[in-house]
């Protein structure tokens, strides 16, 4: 059977447009790796706090983020240094002094570990964050921070949660 010339052309056309059109990985590859790339970079510049439900921590104005130290955390029943507990918050208020032999202990034992070379040797370099409630008693801060002193911890911070700027104006506008 001959085919007229339209009917050529129409098989022709048919047949090109049953050809599965790939897709073009390439560009796809490219995207995927500046993906990674962005996420690689910007994920260290974050430090996450242990999260435990049972502290309440206090608010604060500053403006500037906290940096990488090793951290104390003073929970209900314990005292806990990155995660690991080294002494009884009864004990510890127990003690006679400010002196915290475990605490200190422990922290000497980070000095290796955890801080950066260049700040071994540094003792206003090593920073410590204490991470405790806002209604833990001064006495036992005191004698955590004492501790940290006598372990050659130059920069003592503690964990607060950031206050809005909202909370900051009601609180200026209550002080006038």
């Amino acid at each position: 059977m001959v085919k007229s010339s339209r009917a050529r052309r129409m098989d022709k056309h048919h047949l090109r447009n049953k050809r599965s059109v790939g897709l073009n990985l390439v560009s796809l590859m490219d995207i995927f790796t500046i993906l990674v790339f962005f996420l690689l970079v910007n994920s260290s510049d974050v430090e996450t706090l242990p999260n435990t439900k049972e502290l309440q921590l206090p608010e604060s104005i500053a403006e500037e983020k906290a940096k990488e130290t090793v951290v104390i955390l003073i929970g209900e029943q314990d005292l806990i240094v990155q995660g690991v507990p080294v002494a009884k918050i009864s004990d510890v208020m127990n003690l006679k002094g400010n002196d915290i032999p475990e605490l200190r202990q422990a922290l000497k034992s980070q000095n290796d570990r955890v801080l950066r070379r260049a700040a071994a040797d540094d003792v206003a370099g090593r920073a410590v964050t204490i991470m405790g409630d806002k209604e833990i008693p001064y006495r036992l801060l005191k004698k955590v921070m004492a501790t940290c002193t006598e372990s050659d911890y130059g920069q003592i911070s503690l964990a607060v949660l950031q206050r809005s700027s909202e909370k900051l104006d009601d609180l200026q506008a209550a002080a006038r």
